[in-house]
């Protein structure tokens, strides 16, 4: 039975709305404008010439169709990102004149087959092509959607000689988005590019992303094995350092949930509350239904592509009190509110 308490948190379209359509693609934001959501996010890469690109990683053999492309074939490397060995095709080596010569492609085909139906329909965006759908659909709809930009891998590329940070606030600047504070979040897994915001004076929410285990990587650059981890950040002590830095921080649903030997929720932690005492909003990712994605025991016998008991999940979470969710089906958080 659905609990009349629950409080309804901000609505964030995960990379638009991929339970139903291909990631980052036109067709995902729009579908998650219809169903309500109050903020998508899409993540920031770049290109060789310094466009701003929308890719849930520089890597996008898995996202595009790059690899039947022979004219790239002589492109595909391997790198060290942020500590891990990658091979495939990097955004920061292709023009966005290339880029934007692929196509499109669902990322977990495995777990959404149906989504494989719009594969090679559409091709990528840049963050000015997405600020274009949100203005266009905010001018005719009362309620506004914003966006909740993630800035990705901000240390590596720095290193190949991109500023991602500079480069966002300057279409942000083009746009006019750099004064719509009410409506624009900035997140990122480094607490680097979060301070360069801060100092200057950026007119938007700032979230530190946090994963449940190892350091943020521009901590790992600047202090090696003294760098803090995530875990730390997540103590009195590390909340106490990210007061008047952040507005907030998000987390791994992992990091919300107590669990037992074998994975399985049996209560909630006290992050929300100890955060929300220090004056800190909190945001969890990712809400998804499939088994394959939900906590051991919330999963059905079915596969991991079919629905577990994802409503009592996401009841459990939402019951800590947190400010917003990331969803890959926006439509559904309706049925546990």
């Amino acid at each position: 039975m659905t609990s009349p308490l629950l409080p309804k948190p901000l609505l964030i379209g995960h990379r638009g709305a991929p339970g139903y359509r291909p990631e980052h693609t036109a067709s995902a934001y729009l579908l998650a404008f219809a169903q309500g959501v109050d903020a998508v996010e899409p993540d920031l890469v770049v290109s060789r010439d310094g466009v701003i690109v929308i890719r849930h990683e520089n890597e996008i053999s898995g996202t595009t169709d790059v690899a039947d492309h022979p004219e790239f074939a002589a492109r595909r490397t391997t790198k060290v990102v942020d500590g891990v060995e990658l091979t495939g095709w990097f955004t920061e080596d292709f023009t966005w004149g290339e880029l934007a010569t692929l196509t499109c492609r669902e990322r977990v085909p495995e777990l959404r087959a149906d989504n494989v139906a719009y594969n090679d329909t559409e091709r990528m965006l840049r963050l000015s092509d997405l600020i274009d759908l949100v203005e266009e659909w905010n001018a005719s709809h009362e309620k506004p959607v914003g966006l909740v930009i993630e800035l990705k891998h901000v240390d590596f590329l720095r290193q190949q000689g991109h500023d991602l940070v500079g480069l966002m606030q300057a279409d942000l600047e083009a746009s006019g988005w750099d004064q719509k504070h009410e409506l624009l979040t900035i997140e990122c897994f480094e607490i680097d590019p979060l301070d360069r915001l801060r100092e200057a004076g950026a007119l938007a929410k700032l979230i530190f992303l946090m994963e449940s285990k190892g350091s943020p990587p521009d901590q790992i650059s600047m202090f090696g094995d003294d760098a803090h981890q995530y875990a730390w950040y997540r103590t009195d002590a590390g909340l106490d350092s990210l007061m008047g830095r952040v507005h907030g921080i998000s987390l791994s649903k992992r990091d919300l949930l107590q669990v037992n030997s074998l994975g399985q929720a049996v209560g909630v932690q006290d992050i929300v509350q100890r955060a929300h005492e220090r004056g800190l909003v909190v945001f969890t990712w990712t809400l998804r239904p499939e088994n394959g994605f939900l906590v051991p025991g919330f999963r059905s016998g079915g596969s991991r592509a079919e629905r577990g008991d994802w409503r009592e999940e996401w009841r459990l979470i939402l019951s800590t009190g947190l400010d917003g969710v990331f969803l890959d089906h926006p439509d559904l958080l309706g049925e546990v509110l």
